[in-house]
């Protein structure tokens, strides 16, 4: 591997088809000003590093990063590349990340809006998070330990896993199938809609109109607090372990729940069961 230390690139495709290099404190700014650095390279390995120019890793294999920075002028750093494992590092440039597959992202700092898109495979870990339209269209996704803050987040996404992250959004999850979410904190309005396979698990949820137009939507053992016209046109299935405000034409499935402060149920096509405690108190066909 040929190691690379302590220089200055500015110049257009300055390390283009670079093939198993140590880049170590070098820095990719200047007048030249020039884009993408390191594209169609492969086993690039990078150390404390500071990006500055827009896009560096453009069709890439085999990319480590670790302990650098892209800054907010790194834009569209990642695009068309795979295998790639990026650790302690921040990403702040717009459109960091799209169309690249198998993908670990630790410990990282991200400010990134259209983040993500049409990733496969992709990890992340102990990572915060602020974008808009955070990993649309993405796949086969597993998070852990991961904060995020932004609007419009996992929009059509497939096959994604969250566990014990907190997030801070809106209109999340949107068209998404096969979600499933453990030991999590989910803030936002209009969760969930035209989802398909969506589970939540020990979770707590609070924002208007969460979960409409829902199909196979299952909640177990959450909270929702907050809530109010929640599960409209949904088949669900949710036990939930605090009064919820609103239910409004949950369509079918049943709702466990403590109590509730209003329920609606004026569409003749809901035919959801409503359970308070111990008793079912929905007096439509499918209950009676």
């Amino acid at each position: 591997m040929d190691i690379i230390t302590d220089r200055t690139f500015d110049e257009e495709r300055a390390l283009y088809e670079s093939r198993g290099i140590l880049l170590r404190n070098c820095r990719f700014e200047g007048p030249a000003d020039g884009e993408s650095a390191l594209k169609e390279s492969c086993d690039i390995t990078v150390q404390s590093c500071y990006f500055n120019l827009r896009y560096p890793f453009w069709h890439d294999k085999g990319v480590k990063i670790n302990g650098s920075e892209l800054t907010e002028n790194c834009r569209a750093a990642l695009w068309y590349s795979e295998d790639i494992e990026i650790e302690n590092s921040r990403l702040h440039g717009i459109k960091a990340l799209r169309e690249c597959r198998n993908i670990r992202i630790k410990d990282c700092d991200i400010i990134s809006s259209e983040f993500g898109w049409s990733a496969k495979n992709i990890k992340m870990e102990n990572t915060r998070a602020q974008s808009e339209y955070f990993m649309m269209r993405s796949e086969n996704i597993d998070f852990r330990n991961v904060d995020f803050k932004g609007k419009y987040s996992f929009q059509y996404i497939n096959n994604a896993v969250f566990e014990n992250c907190f997030f801070d959004t809106k209109d999340a999850f949107w068209h998404g199938r096969n979600i499933t979410v453990r030991n999590s904190v989910i803030k936002g309005e209009y969760l969930g809609w035209y989802s398909e396979g969506l589970t939540l698990i020990n979770c707590k949820i609070s924002g208007t109109q969460p979960f409409c137009y829902c199909r196979d939507l299952r909640l177990i053992d959450c909270e929702m607090t907050d809530s109010d016209l929640a599960f409209e046109k949904s088949c669900v299935e949710a036990t939930l372990t605090a009064k919820i405000d609103i239910i409004k034409n949950p369509l079918a499935g049943y709702i466990c729940v403590p109590e509730f402060g209003e329920l609606i149920m004026d569409d003749k096509n809901a035919k959801c069961r409503i359970i308070a405690g111990r008793k079912a108190i929905c007096n439509c066909r499918t209950c009676a």
